[in-house]
């Protein structure tokens, strides 16, 4: 379960809207409450940097994500994972993402938008053993 404070909800899917019909990206701020348990407590925009025209891609900003890693250091607040969007196709994590998820354990929040308008809401998370990603339940607060 991963458990989003709505006003990083509505980041995320303003995110999302707002890069169509590219794919947008960015990163999961928060930490495990229990095992299986997560909270969001920050997200962190990246451009997406992706060659080409980014509609079926994404690739998150190097200096970002390093500035974000020095930035948390070994605090309690870690990258538990990364949030894009799916202009024109659903929710669900797609044979690109699978071949790029490189961080085992992290969570990958995915927005659908077709039409422009943000629809349908997933979060999974990669099992690097299996090579799939799981779905997470995703509670708003």
């Amino acid at each position: 379960m991963i458990k989003t404070p709505t006003p990083l909800l509505a980041a995320i899917i303003a995110a999302a809207e707002a890069a169509h019909p590219r794919e947008c990206c960015g990163l999961l701020v928060g930490h495990e409450e229990s095992p299986g348990s997560f909270i969001l407590t920050r997200v962190e925009p990246s451009p997406n940097t992706v060659e080409g025209d980014g509609k079926d891609r994404f690739l998150i900003d190097a200096k970002v994500q390093f500035d974000l890693m020095r930035e948390l250091g070994s605090g309690p607040e870690q990258i538990i994972g990364n949030y894009h969007s799916h202009p024109g196709a659903d929710a669900a994590p797609s044979e690109t993402d699978r071949q790029s998820a490189f961080y085992l354990g992290h969570i990958w929040v995915i927005v659908a938008v077709p039409n422009g308008k943000a629809g349908d809401i997933t979060a999974h998370r990669f099992d690097g053993d299996t090579k799939k990603f799981h779905p997470m339940e995703m509670v708003t607060q």
